[in-house]
């Protein structure tokens, strides 16, 4: 089969497009016919050697993936059947889904939305997933509260801001000029373009959770902390910073770096399919083209979600 893989750490240079063996399930596994994985920049960041993923060399990148189950393993239960469309968030150590099969843990599966091309489903998994652990799960969010978004534009965003708003939370957002609309969609009840605004002073009113979802200086994020109540929290996914509080009022901070989670990743699935998240896919690429997107991407921030289809 083909697959992309890297056998050292690097640039994208250090990708190869080439003929690797077909997995093999073994007990508890399942190996998938691949319909597409979704690009990610912690791909990148592992494939650079910047992330602490203790990965086997040669990897292959793509740990969100969607795709057809091909062939089961021993002891696989959970109803998973040959033919059964699915995806996953597939553990970021093991070989990811830019291939056109893959081996996944069973639990790692869930079925696919039946509402959007199963090849665009690949973009749901692990930018809902972070969206959900930084309102719930971190945030502790809860109907009547407010939340502020800190850019609310990028993919995490709008998952994130959809989600508040669908669990009865305000929801205050930052975005530029160019997903304002896309933001006010989701359902942002304010946006406030950060581009031309002084968010600390927009701000009307202090909220019980920050959640923060793009690059920020530090210096402005400890400012911003000032609009979270006496008792709220800061949540961040900027893993690279650390995420500021404020011991003195009992203001918690927190450093979300995704999980999986196979019931929640079954909701989201579900709201998918009932209208009330939608999975954003701005491009479609060959598994070929993937080294050319990861020297895109180390040359500037991709837009949106790029998924990756096997020929």
């Amino acid at each position: 089969m083909k697959a992309v893989r890297f056998h050292e750490v690097g640039g994208p240079e250090v990708l190869r497009y080439e003929d690797v063996d077909q997995p093999t399930p073994g007990a508890g596994e399942v190996r998938l016919r691949v319909a597409a994985s979704a690009f990610s920049a912690a791909d990148a960041g592992m494939r650079g050697g910047f992330l602490p993923i203790p990965v086997v060399l040669p990897h292959v990148p793509g740990y969100d993936v969607s795709g057809t189950v091909d062939a089961l393993g021993d002891g696989v239960d959970g109803g998973l059947q040959v033919g059964d469309a699915v995806i996953g968030f597939l553990p970021m150590e093991r070989d990811g889904g830019a291939a056109e099969y893959v081996v996944a843990p069973a639990e790692a599966l869930v079925p696919a939305p039946t509402t959007i091309p199963l090849a665009d489903a690949a973009a749901l998994p692990s930018v809902a997933l972070t969206a959900w652990q930084a309102l719930f799960d971190e945030g502790k969010l809860a109907a009547g509260q407010r939340v502020l978004v800190n850019g609310a534009g990028g993919v995490v965003g709008k998952y994130a801001v959809a989600l508040a708003k669908r669990a009865g939370v305000h929801v205050v957002a930052t975005a530029s000029p160019r997903s304002n609309d896309a933001v006010r969609a989701a359902g942002a009840d304010e946006v406030i373009d950060h581009t031309t605004t002084d968010v600390l002073a927009a701000v009307d009113g202090q909220v019980d959770v920050l959640v923060n979802l793009a690059p920020i200086d530090p210096d402005q994020f400890a400012a911003l902390v000032a609009v979270v109540r006496d008792g709220g929290k800061v949540v961040s996914t900027t893993a690279f910073m650390a995420t500021p509080g404020d011991e003195g009022r009992g203001v918690t901070a927190a450093t979300v770096f995704v999980l999986p989670h196979r019931e929640r990743l079954t909701e989201l699935v579900s709201l998918v399919d009932s209208g009330e998240l939608h999975v954003e896919v701005t491009r479609h690429i060959a598994l070929t083209e993937l080294p050319a997107l990861h020297a895109e991407a180390a040359a500037g921030p991709i837009a949106g979600k790029v998924v990756v289809e096997p020929a």
